[in-house]
């Protein structure tokens, strides 16, 4: 109980930084090419610093165990989201997408480092590295139709595969980084959380509430992306033989977070219904106030 208490407050906090957002966006001090700007911070800078970070701990048998683990059980919750959301949401393509990829980065990252510790992040780099290759390729195919798009250049040269490859090699060599070095790249870093949260507020000033609300699909989506891809996920954490309790938490706060924002950046960038792949993003984060926290109770009244 405690738990899902502390997580219903993490998400709240994060929602009064979305409220900042949507303020200065209403208030004109942030305009739409500013937040393109803050996005190309948080996938350039920030979100592969966070990648490296996690990373950064010791070269031993059990963390490159935890390491492959975590990857291989990632792959399967995704899979599972992405049958889960084909299910629900049918020949929809941006409902698919929506119900398939989570936000285990902007959203994840700061509630599993709240709740069961910020090593336990360390857990989570497979599943993030998992999830953005899953929406360059798959995601993409899904918004076009057209699977010949997939660059697998572009995927390889991207700054989260870039950062993996990075952050395994000074998982593997261990390295004596300066001070200097350390703590830039956790300034950076830490920038995820609030500049995330602050362009998700952006996305709220662009809704129409009612629209939004009187939306059918939306339900759909939050559906597939909330409970049911959740409640499948706790079932399979709970029958996979694995190590540990806080790799078990930190995977299906993962796989329980809601709709990731960059089904809105592939909308516009493929021409797709940009105002209803905000609007699945907006209604998921509203919903997850009360989801994230009671699937985690229930996580903990099996685990526990």
């Amino acid at each position: 109980m405690a738990m899902s208490l502390l997580l219903a407050q993490r998400v709240l906090v994060m929602f009064a930084l979305a409220g900042v957002g949507f303020a200065m966006f209403r208030a004109g001090k942030i305009t739409l090419e500013g937040n393109r700007t803050i996005g190309n911070i948080l996938i350039y800078l920030s979100l592969p610093a966070v990648i490296i970070k996690s990373l950064m701990v010791g070269r031993t048998v059990e963390n490159a165990v935890a390491l492959a683990e975590g990857a291989g059980v990632a792959l399967v919750l995704i899979v599972v989201a992405a049958l889960v959301a084909r299910l629900t949401c049918r020949r929809d393509g941006i409902g698919n997408f929506a119900g398939t990829f989570s936000n285990p980065s902007f959203f994840g990252i700061p509630l599993i480092a709240a709740t069961i510790g910020e090593a336990c992040v360390f857990y989570n780099a497979g599943f993030i590295f998992l999830m953005n290759i899953g929406q360059w390729t798959y995601g993409v195919s899904l918004l076009t139709g057209e699977r010949e798009r997939i660059s697998w250049r572009d995927v390889l040269l991207a700054p989260f595969t870039i950062a993996m490859l990075v952050g395994l090699v000074l998982f593997s060599a261990q390295p004596p980084l300066p001070v200097v070095v350390t703590d830039c790249l956790g300034f950076v870093a830490d920038l995820n959380t609030p500049l995330a949260m602050f362009s998700l507020g952006v996305y709220l000033a662009q809704v129409n509430p009612r629209a939004m609300f009187r939306r059918v699909a939306n339900y759909r989506v939050s559906l597939a992306r909330l409970v049911v891809a959740p409640l499948v996920s706790l079932a399979i954490l709970t029958l996979l033989p694995l190590p540990s309790y806080e790799m078990r938490m930190a995977l299906l706060i993962a796989a329980s977070c809601p709709v990731g924002s960059n089904v809105a950046v592939y909308a516009q960038l493929h021409d797709s219904d940009y105002a209803y792949a905000v609007e699945t993003v907006v209604i998921s984060v509203l919903l997850s106030i009360v989801t994230i926290p009671v699937v985690v109770g229930l996580a903990n009244a099996l685990w526990l």
